[in-house]
């Protein structure tokens, strides 16, 4: 057993625990990611960011394994910063969480080069499946298509 960073809880050593970087520019949303993923002893909440130059900038110095970014942000964007981290730290998988589920922000956040892309009504088990995910994994599309359908967390890429 070995102590999980900043809550006092022990993380089985066969667990490995996975540091998350939240990028959201509404704190309500940031708040409720952290609370929500606390309760999980595999998951260490490391740092959140209002904007896309925080996010860099927490990239940098936290050296988290996941981030969960939003794609509006102010002070530079989720897809440029997801760019600019992806250039820097090719191993650090990065899921979009997002409200935006336009052909177009899809395109540009797999082009920067996202790990994934949430819409923020996932349900909570596919959005920790999604952070659970091997780094190998394919990336994790949850997208409802017009007729009703959805690849799901490690499903094909988004239909353009």
């Amino acid at each position: 057993m070995r102590s999980a960073p900043g809550d006092g809880t022990t993380v089985s050593a066969e667990l490995p625990l996975i540091r998350i970087l939240l990028a959201d520019d509404h704190p309500v949303v940031r708040e409720g990611l952290r609370g929500m993923l606390a309760a999980e002893p595999d998951i260490d909440v490391v740092g959140a960011a209002a904007s896309g130059a925080e996010a860099i900038a927490l990239c940098r110095s936290l050296a988290p394994d996941v981030i969960l970014m939003d794609l509006r942000m102010p002070d530079g964007d989720g897809a440029e910063a997801i760019g600019t981290i992806r250039a820097e730290r090719e191993a650090v998988r990065i899921i979009v969480l997002t409200t935006y589920d336009t052909d177009a922000d899809i395109l540009r956040a797999v082009e920067s080069g996202a790990s994934g892309y949430l819409l923020k009504d996932t349900p909570r088990a596919d959005l920790l499946q999604a952070i659970r995910a091997p780094p190998a994994a394919r990336p994790c599309w949850h997208l409802s298509w017009p007729d009703g359908s959805s690849p799901g967390c490690a499903g094909p890429a988004p239909r353009p």
